[in-house]
């Protein structure tokens, strides 16, 4: 049995702000049936410790950057939770990253810095007779854990990886604050976690760890080209061979369909259309649950939008974000009856609109992984991706070969500009006018694989391999 420590700062169903905590809360028990026992660390927010009030102190830090600390033992599902019970630190108002007027934190440093020491020191001395062959890291919360892990003598024996679920957060500090993070002086280098003069907890993961993966192989690729790489990209070819992308999944059991075959999503999608005050059309149902941000390419779909209304398409859009965005939504949801739109986020309207949509927008400019056309592929709502990241790895675009074959899933389009998107917007129309086409093109997309199956089984792969390696060191030794 491989023993894994998580350290995540968000898991579903406890707290989410993205992709990450859908990760960090579905892949252990994933792999519990693979022989990988793992464990989460996770932030003691004030919202987690109200939704474990059983959680008992299984562990005390005395002084974690000014304040005193217990880790909790709670559960996630049928595996060990432990919370980080740290109320000068996590126990605020404001969101995970935000405090109430929007900005970061002004100790956000310290406060995932002692995530990561926490890591550390479970690792270091044991939790419950508990010891991790391994800790996995998420995202640059937890990037300064195999420097602590170093700092304690433990680095040896306990092994490390890093994931990237998106090398634009970075993690980034004023080099002031070594001291204050206990971070050693003499790893503040171009080879450590030195970027830009600053400190870089996500560049010391990737130093630093064993291993370093990404959510998709397609990213992990991109992640070396400059356009991608947002500054990283030196550091990651640097790791070589220990680098890789391992694709997420999703929940199958949380996502499931409450119907069985493409007939069956003609009645949510009429209550979908009531519901957002939609008309009757002949064209096809467009749905988008989003961030509204450039990085997600609003940009070209406002710009694509009257190409999809001139065929008969709607919009039903969710999401909040960039305010020129919402605004241009809002507008257009005024001038046009096909195009409702609702801001904020709301998870039971989300799935309301993947279960009546008729296809999934996602025409981002990256995407690490993504899991919303994963749900779409799921519900047979069909994904129109850029051909990116993620996305280029899990839709199959119905090109002529793939549609004769009887195989396509959605529709990918590139170059990433408006005259692709309006193109991949038109064919959609047309295909969705062949119905006998558009019926098998749902038929595989609601059969297509999308859950953590494959993915958990690379994971312990890894996980195995990376003991391996260990043991025969010690061996050699």
């Amino acid at each position: 049995m491989t023993q894994v420590l998580s350290v995540a700062s968000e898991c579903v169903p406890l707290v989410k702000t993205g992709g990450l905590a859908d990760v960090a809360g579905a892949l252990p028990a994933a792999l519990a049936p693979l022989g990988v026992e793992m464990r989460t660390l996770l932030p003691g927010y004030r919202a987690v410790l109200e939704a474990q009030p059983e959680a008992e102190t299984v562990f005390e830090i005395w002084d974690l950057f000014g304040g005193f600390a217990r880790i909790r033992r709670g559960h996630l599902g049928a595996q060990v939770l432990y919370i980080l019970d740290a109320p000068h630190l996590y126990d605020r108002d404001g969101t995970l990253y935000l405090a109430p007027d929007g900005h970061d934190w002004a100790d956000n440093a310290e406060r995932f810095a002692a995530l990561s020491l926490a890591a550390a020191m479970i690792a270091a001395h044991g939790i419950e007779d508990w010891f991790p062959d391994v800790i996995h890291m998420h995202d640059w919360q937890a990037g300064l854990t195999p420097i602590y892990l170093r700092e304690l003598g433990a680095a040896e024996r306990v092994k490390t990886l890093m994931t990237i679920h998106n090398v634009a957060f970075q993690g980034c500090f004023p080099a002031q604050m070594i001291s204050t993070l206990g971070l050693p002086p003499q790893g503040f280098t171009m080879s450590g976690y030195e970027y830009w003069g600053q400190i870089s907890t996500l560049k010391a993961g990737i130093m630093t760890a064993t291993k370093v993966t990404t959510v998709s192989p397609t990213y992990a690729r991109e992640l070396m080209d400059g356009a991608f790489g947002m500054g990283m990209e030196g550091v990651l070819a640097s790791r070589g061979a220990d680098f890789s992308g391992i694709l997420n999944g999703i929940d199958e059991e949380v996502w499931s369909p409450p119907y069985k075959s493409p007939e069956g999503k003609v009645a949510f999608k009429a209550a979908l259309r009531e519901e957002m005050h939609l008309p009757d059309s002949d064209g096809p149902l467009c749905v988008v649950i989003s961030r509204l941000t450039g990085q997600k390419g609003f940009d070209l779909l406002l710009e694509a939008l009257p190409a999809l209304l001139e065929q008969g398409g709607q919009l039903a859009l969710l999401g909040s974000g960039e305010g020129h965005f919402e605004s241009a939504f809002r507008d257009a949801a005024l001038k046009h009856a096909g195009v409702a739109v609702r801001i904020g986020y709301d998870e039971a309207f989300a799935r309301r609109l993947i279960e009546g949509g008729d296809a999934i927008l996602v025409p981002s400019r990256f995407e690490p992984c993504g899991l919303t056309q994963l749900y779409g592929l799921r519900f047979g709502t069909i994904p129109v991706v850029s051909l990116t990241g993620g996305l280029a790895d899990t839709v199959i675009n119905a090109n002529p070969a793939a549609l004769a074959q009887g195989v396509a899933t959605g529709l990918q389009f590139y170059p990433l500009t408006t005259e692709a998107l309006t193109q991949a917007l038109i064919r959609l129309c047309d295909l969705y006018r062949q119905r006998e086409v558009w019926t098998q093109m749902m038929t595989n997309a609601m059969a297509q694989p999308v859950g953590w199956d494959t993915s958990a089984k690379a994971y312990a792969a890894l996980f195995a391999q990376m003991v391996a390696e260990d043991e025969t060191e010690g061996n050699r030794a």
